[in-house]
């Protein structure tokens, strides 16, 4: 068993094609000893997004903080807000987009690839 502290996980601003002020923790991952899921967590800086992409694995978001917009593959923005889940399926082109004045915060877990 492993516990961490969020607070002692470092937060790295993101520099990657197609982003703007995303930060990002690994809050659990292979150097923790998991063999089949990561667990990230990210904040989206007012006026930030991350890239409109796809991947060929499933994953699940949780809102934790503030509101943002989910872009799904029609291109549709749809808001979201603390307290919800969001499931995204493998190839599912997506984008999260915050517009607003706070900051948009959720935790995301993938399969460890």
């Amino acid at each position: 068993m492993r516990i961490k502290e969020d607070s002692e996980i470092p937060e790295v601003l993101l520099e990657e094609e197609g982003i703007r002020d995303v930060y990002r923790k690994i809050l659990i991952g292979p150097e923790d000893g998991s063999l089949r899921i990561v667990m990230r967590y990210f904040k989206v800086i007012p006026g930030g997004n991350t890239p409109y992409h796809r991947h060929p694995f499933e994953h699940v978001v949780k809102i934790e903080k503030g509101r943002g917009l989910i872009v799904n593959a029609s291109g549709e923005e749809i808001p979201v807000t603390a307290g919800q889940s969001v499931f995204i399926a493998e190839n599912e082109k997506h984008q999260f987009k915050n517009p607003h004045e706070e900051s948009f915060e959720f935790l995301c877990i993938i399969p460890n690839l």
